[in-house]
């Protein structure tokens, strides 16, 4: 079961699609376009949608849900719906696969996404500056929440230490899969922790005092956020 937390959104899915060669601004172009207000209408917040700087044919996003079975229904009437109806032939034709798929709670109580104050870009106006996104993805024994807070104690004394900005740290939810039509990556346990920089120069300058601080990550995600994505 779900630990109680004060974040409306507790269930969250990192999503990562890797893309046809050159089709990754189609599908931002689409997904901004038709799939941002369209999913959020049916019951899931979305977080943020990013091209991945180390990696032209990937793109990373993340939503929130209430509650597994609110996210049952959520995806249903996303899915079921007239507008991925309408638009899921374009979007699948940008991808090779779909099914790279974490699903997450935050560690703490404190550790989701703070976005209630996030205004997100409209089409019609300009974005606002976005800053790096960098996502780290630990391999954690399943059930040692202790080893999991010590790292994420580690990870966050480096942040600090480099002068960004925490955004939020998770570990694997294991709820059953209450949307099967959509995979997850069961039976794995992370640790996944995101943070701000100011620009990829601001990272640069820290990135190798990471592996002095932390284990090396299993994966470490240099995210540029799009437009409309909310974390920027």
């Amino acid at each position: 079961m779900t630990p109680a937390t004060t974040n409306p959104w507790p269930i969250v899915e990192l999503r990562q699609y890797t893309l046809h060669p050159g089709r990754r601004d189609d599908l931002v172009d689409l997904f901004e376009r038709e799939f941002v207000e369209t999913q959020e209408a049916c019951g899931m917040r979305l977080f943020g949608q990013f091209r991945d700087l180390d990696d032209a044919d990937h793109f990373v996003w993340l939503r929130g849900f209430q509650d597994m079975e609110r996210r049952a229904a959520a995806l249903g009437a996303f899915y079921g719906g007239p507008v991925w109806k309408a638009h899921r032939d374009a979007a699948n034709a940008t991808m090779i696969d779909s099914d790279d798929v974490l699903l997450l709670r935050p560690l703490r109580a404190d550790t989701g996404f703070a976005l209630d104050d996030a205004v997100r870009p409209s089409m019609a106006t300009s974005p606002t500056r976005a800053r790096l996104v960098i996502g780290l993805v630990f391999a954690v024994p399943r059930g040692d929440d202790t080893f999991a807070e010590r790292l994420e104690r580690g990870v966050a004394s480096w942040i600090a230490g480099a002068g960004a900005t925490a955004l939020a740290s998770f570990v694997s939810e294991h709820a059953p899969n209450t949307f099967p039509a959509l995979p997850v990556r069961e039976n794995e346990h992370v640790l996944a922790c995101f943070a701000a920089f100011d620009d990829d120069a601001h990272w640069q300058r820290h990135r190798e005092s990471l592996t002095a601080t932390v284990p090396a990550p299993r994966q470490l995600l240099r995210l540029a956020p799009t437009a409309r994505s909310l974390l920027r």
